[in-house]
């Protein structure tokens, strides 16, 4: 009985540094500590309601439900409704690369179409001043210059969207395949 209680102890000690990095790197997702430590035990419990979620962790409802939803909005814990049941159920999402394409794609996304939208929009801008007769050459010549910068920088953006497209397609995987094999490519 003593090694069953012995395991149990080293098993939790063992859940809690896995939970306890997770929590502490949330932040790289916009996330909170706090919101992390939900996620990271969700990770390891399985189904969770949010007074499951409360009595295992003693955080407030209203906190733990704010973390659940930022965790939904970023597709980390999805909602199950359970048969019977009038108490909504959360899951963990366990599959870090499907989080991984689901996050980065739908950032760079946003930041794709952000950045060009403003890109063209300038670029309007900065061409009414270049070919505007009554405009210094001084003038027209920065206007140049920032319009060529900011035209360079569409490269960026148009390779932003290949990149989200070879990882939604997985193609990204044959270039940088995932090594499932217990081997650390660090060491």
């Amino acid at each position: 009985m003593a090694k069953n209680e012995d395991a149990i102890e080293r098993m939790e000690d063992a859940k809690d540094l896995v939970i306890g990095a997770i929590s502490e790197t949330m932040d790289l997702y916009g996330i909170t500590p706090a919101a992390g430590k939900l996620y990271a035990t969700m990770y390891f419990e399985g189904k969770m309601n949010l007074d499951e979620m409360e009595e295992k962790l003693g955080m407030s409802k209203p906190s733990m439900s704010t973390s659940v939803r930022r965790l939904q909005e970023i597709n980390m814990v999805n909602r199950r409704f359970p048969r019977g049941s009038r108490k909504h159920t959360y899951v963990a999402e366990k599959n870090f690369f499907q989080f991984f394409i689901s996050f980065y794609c739908q950032m760079w996304d946003r930041e794709v179409k952000i950045n060009l939208d403003a890109i063209k929009e300038a670029e309007g801008k900065f061409l009414e001043i270049i070919n505007d007769p009554a405009i210094s050459d001084e003038i027209k010549v920065e206007a140049q210059e920032h319009y060529e910068l900011i035209t360079r920088s569409k490269d960026f953006y148009y390779w932003l969207e290949k990149l989200v497209k070879s990882i939604r397609s997985e193609e990204l995987f044959d270039f940088l395949p995932v090594d499932s094999d217990d081997k650390n490519p660090s060491n």
